[in-house]
C-alpha cells in the first residue's frame, strides 16, 4: 500500500521552499506597479487640484510663498462671478452645440467610409484609402485660409454651420473604425447575406455593435478635439459673442479679470468639468478600444 500511494501521489510542481519567494516577488511587483500608477496619477492631477484650490482663494493669498495647498476659507463667490460676469452659460451652450454636431458628424461619416473600405470592393480602393491617410499628415493651419474663404463665400460667417461643417469628416476616424471592422470575421458577413441582410442592415445590426469600443474611443477623441478648439472659432465668429465657444470666453474672462485670477481659474474649472465627466463615463470603452487586438 505505501508503494501504491507513492505511485498515485502526483509529483510536486516545485519544492515548497521555492513557493514563498515567488509569492513575495509577485507581491513586490504588484506594490511597485501600484506605486508607479499612484505617482503618475499625482503628477497628472496635481495641476488640476491646484487650479481648484487657487480658484477658492482670495487673490492676495495666491501669491503667498509657500503657496497654500488647501483653502481654509473657500471663496465660492469666484465661481458665481465667473458664471455671471463671464457669460459662461452662453459660451458653454455654444460649445455643447458645436461639439455635439461635430461628434455626430464624424461618427456617421467615419462609420460609412470605414465600412466601405473594409467590406466593399470598388476601383482604386487602396489608393483612396491612402489619400484618406494622407489627410492626417496635413496640419490644420495649412487649410485655414481656404476653409475661411469657403465659409465666407457660403455666408456661414458667425454661424454654427461655419463652426462645424469643416470638421464633420476625419481621416483618423475612418482609419480607426476600418481597423475595427476588419476584425469582424468574413464568415459572419457571409452568414448575414444568407439571412437576407443588406449592407445597411448588416452595418447597423452587426458591424456597429461589434465595434462599440472603437466608436466610444472615436467619440471621446472627437469630443476633446472639438471642445478645446480655439483658433478656428476665433476666426470664424468675428466679434459676435452669440456663437463664440467657451475657450474664447475663458480668454475674454482672463483679460477682464487681470487682478482677480481666482475668477479666471474658477471659469477654467467650470469648462473642464464636462471633459472629466466624459472621461469617467467612457474610460472602460476607451481602454478597451486602445487594447483591442493586443491579445488574440
Amino acid at each position: 500500500m505505501p508503494a501504491t500511494d507513492a505511485a498515485v501521489r502526483p509529483p510536486s510542481s516545485a519544492p515548497a521552499a521555492h513557493r514563498p519567494p515567488r509569492r513575495r516577488h509577485r507581491r513586490l511587483r504588484l506594490v511597485l506597479r501600484y506605486a508607479l500608477l499612484s505617482i503618475g496619477a499625482v503628477v497628472v492631477l496635481f495641476p488640476l487640484y491646484m487650479a481648484v484650490v487657487n480658484s477658492l482663494l482670495a487673490p492676495s493669498q495666491i501669491a503667498h510663498q509657500p503657496p497654500p495647498f488647501f483653502p481654509l476659507h473657500p471663496q465660492w463667490g469666484s465661481y458665481r462671478k465667473a458664471w455671471t460676469e463671464g457669460d459662461l452659460a452662453v459660451y458653454l451652450r455654444n460649445s455643447a452645440i458645436q461639439t455635439t454636431v461635430i461628434v455626430a458628424g464624424q461618427l456617421v461619416t467615419s462609420v460609412l467610409a470605414a465600412y466601405a473600405f473594409a467590406f466593399l470592393e470598388f476601383p482604386l480602393k487602396r489608393t483612396l484609402f491612402v489619400v484618406f491617410l494622407m489627410t492626417l499628415m496635413i496640419p490644420f493651419e495649412v487649410t485655414i485660409a481656404t476653409n475661411l474663404s469657403t465659409v465666407s463665400s457660403l455666408g456661414w460667417f458667425n454661424t454654427f454651420p461655419g463652426l462645424t461643417v469643416p470638421f464633420l469628416a476625419t481621416g483618423f476616424g475612418t482609419f480607426l473604425l476600418r481597423q475595427a471592422f476588419l476584425q469582424i470575421p468574413r464568415d459572419l458577413r457571409e452568414a448575414a447575406q444568407l439571412d437576407g441582410y443588406g449592407h445597411l442592415r448588416f452595418l447597423w445590426s452587426v458591424a456597429v455593435p461589434l465595434a462599440r469600443p472603437a466608436l466610444a474611443a472615436l467619440g471621446v477623441f472627437s469630443f476633446l478635439s472639438a471642445w478645446n478648439q480655439y483658433l478656428w472659432p476665433l476666426l470664424v465668429t468675428g466679434n459676435d459673442n452669440s456663437v463664440r465657444t467657451v475657450q474664447i470666453g475663458l480668454k475674454q474672462l482672463i483679460n477682464t479679470q487681470l487682478d482677480q485670477i481666482n475668477v479666471s481659474l474658477a471659469g477654467t474649472v467650470i469648462a473642464v468639468v464636462p471633459l472629466l465627466v466624459l472621461l469617467v463615463v467612457f474610460q472602460k470603452q476607451l481602454v478597451r478600444s486602445l487594447t483591442s487586438g493586443a491579445v488574440k
